[in-house]
This record gives structure tokens, C-alpha cells and sequence, in this order.
């Protein structure tokens, strides 16, 4: 399985792909998981199974969920306390999750990010 971590810059996904390489390695699990940025993200979703979107990329994950649909790519928003997964286990837990449509619920989003109903 492929994974490709995608936040605004990279750093942040650089050590959440390092973290869930770890983590699944660690489990004996065929995972390989890059990073990217929102910039290479069209480059980058035909190498990948499943992208795993920061939450700083929620303005834009409509586009990336759609862009990534057209090569039948998984993607998943990572949770906003995602940084403090030292050891990968909780992004492992996300990536090994029965596959469900991705949504958005208001706990997903900051509360500097969501829009009256």
C-alpha cells in the first residue's frame, strides 16, 4: 500500500510519513508512505493508494478529494491532534481503517475554519 501525507509546505508530513513507516514496519506491514505538498499533489496522487490530508488543508479538500477520486485514490483528513502521534500508531489505526467515504464533521474542523449552517 502506498500513502502519501500531504500538508501545506511538507514539513509536517515528512514526519508523519516517517512515523507511519515506523509504525507499520514495525507491524510487519507492506506500507510505504511519502510526503508531499499541496503543490506536488498532482504529481504525486499517481503513486498513491491513500492520501492522508493535514488538517491545515481542510479549505482544500473538496479539490483533493476530487482530484484523487479521478485516479481512484483513497483520501482521508488526519485529525487535528495528528502531530502528536509520536510512535504512528494512531495514523497507521486511520490508514488500516475499513475504507468509508471522507467527510468532514464539525469536530474535524477548527472552529476558526467552519461556516454558519
Amino acid at each position: 500500500m502506498r500513502i502519501l501525507v500531504v500538508c501545506g509546505a511538507g514539513a509536517s508530513s515528512t514526519f508523519v510519513a516517517q512515523r507511519v513507516r515506523h509504525a507499520a514496519q514495525t507491524r510487519g506491514l507492506d506500507i510505504t508512505a511519502t510526503a508531499g505538498t499541496e503543490q506536488s499533489l498532482p504529481i504525486d496522487l499517481d503513486a498513491a493508494d491513500i492520501v492522508l490530508v493535514g488538517p491545515q488543508l481542510i479549505p482544500k479538500l473538496d479539490r483533493i478529494t476530487e482530484a484523487a477520486a479521478a485516479r481512484g485514490t483513497r483520501v482521508i483528513l488526519m485529525p487535528a491532534d495528528i502531530f502528536r502521534d509520536l510512535d504512528g500508531s494512531q495514523t497507521l489505526a486511520l490508514i488500516t481503517a475499513p475504507a468509508t467515504t471522507t467527510t468532514r464533521s464539525s469536530t474535524d474542523i477548527p472552529s476558526t475554519e467552519r461556516t454558519p449552517s
